[in-house]
């Protein structure tokens, strides 16, 4: 089964400072057919002004990836941690028992672009940690490289859930194939460009949930840049 979510369905804010798009939901947005996904939480289409972002603030018991579309983010967390992270770089922080942290546009002047990610944890109460790594395009040319992992497989991030995050460029011809076991989920999320998952066309912002499927097919893309999550279902 396939349920395709448009990007004009999706929740919004415009603060002026932050235009964010809600894939599920957030803050203000309350929509009980949209809460999460199996383990997938949030996913926020995030663009911050020049010079502007996240004061400090805390999280607990979520596993929280940054993925860069445009621009650089700096930041900041209670754990010592501080950096910038650019397009190809993909951060993880893992909230556990709590962690206070600052996310700001690292430029005075272009927007940066960006999803934040948070997936629920398989278990409450672990120890905080920090992660990144960078991710070279041509790595997700034509194919689906795995940037997030339980087991940080194959040189990706670790993320302590049923979940594993994989990051695809597909333009013209290319393809890429991803084969699911017995009664797992996938998501779709189009960052950018068009492209049709298992037939359907998607425009960027544009979602697909899969579910009861054993294959995820991307192709026929023009510019297309894709996150697709291999989940498992929550318990309980």
């Amino acid at each position: 089964m396939i349920e395709i979510r448009r990007s004009d369905e999706r929740g919004h804010a415009n603060h002026g400072w932050l235009d964010s798009y809600h894939s599920f939901s957030f803050a203000d947005y309350r929509d009980p057919q949209h809460v999460h996904f199996g383990p997938l939480r949030v996913i926020n289409e995030d663009r911050i002004a020049g010079g502007q972002g996240f004061g400090t603030h805390g999280h607990r018991d979520m596993e929280i990836v940054t993925y860069v579309l445009e621009g650089a983010l700096a930041h900041r967390d209670s754990m010592g941690n501080g950096s910038t992270i650019r397009p190809g770089d993909v951060q993880r922080m893992s909230a556990g028992t709590g962690v206070m942290h600052s996310e700001f546009n690292a430029s005075q002047d272009e927007e940066a672009h960006l999803l934040q990610i948070w997936v629920i944890p398989r278990r409450a109460g672990d120890q905080p940690g920090y992660e990144e790594k960078h991710f070279e395009a041509a790595d997700k040319r034509g194919r689906l490289r795995v940037v997030a992992s339980p087991d940080g497989r194959d040189g990706s991030v670790t993320i302590h859930a049923d979940a594993s995050i994989y990051a695809a460029l597909i333009d013209g011809t290319e393809q890429a194939t991803l084969t699911l076991p017995e009664g797992r989920l996938a998501y779709v999320h189009v960052a950018r460009g068009s492209l049709t998952v298992n037939g359907e066309a998607l425009q960027a912002g544009d979602a697909a949930k899969l579910s009861q499927i054993d294959t995820v097919k991307l192709e026929k893309g023009h510019n297309a840049e894709v996150l697709l999550f291999d989940l498992g279902r929550l318990q309980g």
